[in-house]
């Protein structure tokens, strides 16, 4: 196994792509602690992986730093320092309609505030809190969940894309900064990935639209991204950071 006696905390770990990266990870032989804000799919969550391993829910706003901190001071009270931390929560346009796929001249002051929160600052306060104890230990793999908006252009996703571009630029900071620590930092960008809300967000005809535009011609699953970060959070990737990996079919590379 990969991640045996290792340590992961998996924000956003109740459900979809966080979900699937836990239950690989307990596979593997990790320590998993779910940081999610529904408390009841969390719970549910860590009762269905219970039988793969150790298996622990902490409900946390991540855009509260209060409830951040909290959490954190938590986990390394009952659990230690995490060999692994998956920034992977996030909100983004398929939110219904609280955060619709508009322009910058159409998007609300308090959904940008929300995105750039959640997305970005959340991933933010998590490493700070976390990746300090990191630091003293001298080791760790920190992987941000960005996305491929944060690497090309796209039209009307503009909140999302800048929070998902300040992942991409904080991955490469915090690469050339941790390295010395020996602490890896690389990213996963997800081009268009299977789950509930997708469709919605995207309507049929841009489900379509997608997989016209991806060269494997199919959508991504949840599993996908949880492979991926395995890679990435195993000694198999012992010599990689600073990495922005896509994850999409092969959408960025025509």
């Amino acid at each position: 196994m990969q991640l045996t006696n290792k340590l992961a905390v998996i924000t956003g770990g109740a459900s979809g792509q966080g979900l699937a990266s836990a239950r690989l990870f307990l596979r593997e032989g990790a320590r998993v602690v779910i940081v999610d804000w529904n408390a009841e799919k969390g719970e549910a969550a860590a009762a269905e992986l219970s039988h793969l391993g150790s298996a622990t829910f902490i409900v946390c706003d991540l855009g509260d730093a209060s409830q951040v901190e909290a959490a954190c001071s938590r986990i390394l009270a009952e659990h230690g320092v995490p060999d692994i931390l998956f920034n992977n929560a996030g909100i983004g346009y398929s939110e219904t309609a609280r955060y619709p796929m508009v322009s910058i001249f159409e998007t609300t002051l308090e959904a940008w505030n929300d995105i750039i929160r959640i997305n970005l600052t959340g991933a933010f306060l998590m490493t700070r809190f976390l990746g300090r104890e990191m630091v003293d230990a001298k080791r760790g793999s920190i992987i941000f969940n960005a996305s491929i908006a944060g690497i090309v252009g796209q039209k009307n996703i503009d909140a999302y894309t800048a929070s998902k571009g300040g992942l991409v630029a904080l991955t490469r900071a915090l690469a050339a900064s941790l390295g010395e620590h020996n602490i890896r930092v690389n990213a996963i960008a997800p081009g268009a990935i299977d789950t509930p809300m997708l469709a919605p967000a995207l309507g049929n005809a841009g489900v379509v639209q997608r997989l016209e535009a991806t060269p494997l011609g199919r959508l991504g699953t949840p599993e996908d991204i949880a492979g991926l970060a395995l890679f990435l959070a195993s000694d198999h990737s012992a010599f990689v950071t600073g990495q922005i990996i896509a994850c999409d079919g092969g959408r960025v590379a025509i």
